[in-house]
């Protein structure tokens, strides 16, 4: 069942798991992806909390807690789920300890609402690495406008930081100078480099989707022949752009001083077309110094029939360039394209937040014990 992962791990992709409950934690499953399935990190983000703590009753005590104690609804959600991080950062100890802190990763999500707001996001990145107190923590900061300078200044105070929501090309170079700059902030003030990480989450079922949508409404056969080829495509030229970057003079300077790379982490790989093979974001983007994300049903997909025919990334960028110039060419255009996807996924969370503070104030309320 695990070939395939051993051969994606074997090829320099580390392989995590993009969803985390309390249920998966105290049964042993996460420990278990670990030992059988080669998982050596976990993402979380809203939705995923939203989802985790609105079913079954794994909450019920902490909750009940919460409740006696009557703390504030979004206090409550930043106990629960920094607890869950927690454990599962423990449980992932081994790993971090293995890979000298590359892997063994869980990330948490600053509050979504807060990202268009550089100061807050900040001081929420601050408070969340606190309040986990993990050597084997990333906070995620969406790569917003705003969020590229919080991003510098998070890095700069030494924390390590998961760079998400990234669609387009021109904002994933600015996410790596952003991280650049943060390094560059923290040896000025004599931080140990070799001690902060970060991955840069570039987002991919999630570009087809939109593109697709609009291929099937020219419905043209020129048009038809670029169905499923965008999200790749793009992906594969953030992988060129990556490789530019960290061998540039700037970057050679700051990997004497002990920094890590940034490493490119292909997130929104579970395949949403049916029309598609469910593992085709996983074998489609094959290379070193990468992470994938993916979710419970993809990463089984890939052990049991996914096909690792080694790097697939490096040598396509001639192609991949001209399929996003194709659609260009039909009238789809790119930067209209990322824009809205990117506003799209901060909506998303933050609607997902949302969800998660009504969810969670119900039952505040339904185990508040009774006055007096």
């Amino acid at each position: 069942m695990t070939d395939a992962l051993k051969r994606l791990s074997d090829e320099g992709v580390a392989i995590w798991l993009d969803d985390l409950s309390r249920k998966r934690i105290t049964s042993g499953n996460l420990a278990e992806l670990i030992d059988e399935q080669h998982v050596v990190g976990v993402t979380t983000n809203p939705t995923i909390f939203q989802k985790a703590i609105s079913q079954g009753d794994g909450y019920d005590q902490q909750l009940s807690d919460l409740a006696a104690r009557r703390v504030t609804v979004e206090e409550a959600i930043r106990m629960i789920t920094t607890a869950d991080v927690r454990d599962a950062a423990d449980i992932m100890r081994p790993v971090f300890d293995a890979t000298g802190g590359r892997d063994g990763r869980v990330s948490i999500e600053v509050d979504p609402r807060l990202a268009h707001n550089t100061k807050a996001t900040v001081a929420e990145a601050r408070q969340l690495a606190w309040l986990v107190d993990r050597p084997n923590t990333l906070i995620k900061i969406p790569a917003t406008q705003a969020g590229l300078s919080a991003i510098t200044e998070t890095i700069a105070n030494g924390i390590s930081v998961n760079v998400t929501l990234i669609f387009s090309l021109e904002r994933y170079r600015a996410v790596m100078d952003a991280y650049l700059t943060g390094l560059e902030k923290a040896r000025e003030k004599g931080l140990d480099l070799s001690q902060i990480h970060s991955v840069a989450s570039f987002f991919v079922s999630r570009v087809d989707t939109e593109i697709d949508k609009r291929i099937d409404a020219l419905g043209t056969d020129e048009a038809k022949a670029l169905r499923g080829k965008a999200g790749v495509a793009n992906a594969r030229l953030a992988y060129q752009a990556f490789e530019e970057v960290f061998a540039s003079e700037r970057w050679t300077a700051l990997e004497k001083a002990g920094a890590n790379k940034q490493r490119p982490l292909w997130a929104s790989t579970g395949v949403k077309d049916k029309a598609y093979k469910d593992t085709m974001y996983v074998e489609e983007l094959v290379a070193p110094n990468t992470v994938n994300t993916m979710p419970e049903a993809t990463l089984e997909a890939v052990a049991d029939h996914g096909e690792i025919r080694g790097d697939t990334i490096r040598g396509t960028y001639e192609q991949a360039r001209a399929d996003l110039d194709a659609l260009e060419r039909i009238g789809i255009g790119y930067a209209e394209v990322v824009q809205l996807l990117e506003d799209e996924g901060v909506d998303k969370f933050e609607t997902s937040w949302n969800d998660l503070l009504k969810s969670t104030e119900a039952e505040l309320q339904r185990l508040a014990p009774a006055e007096g």
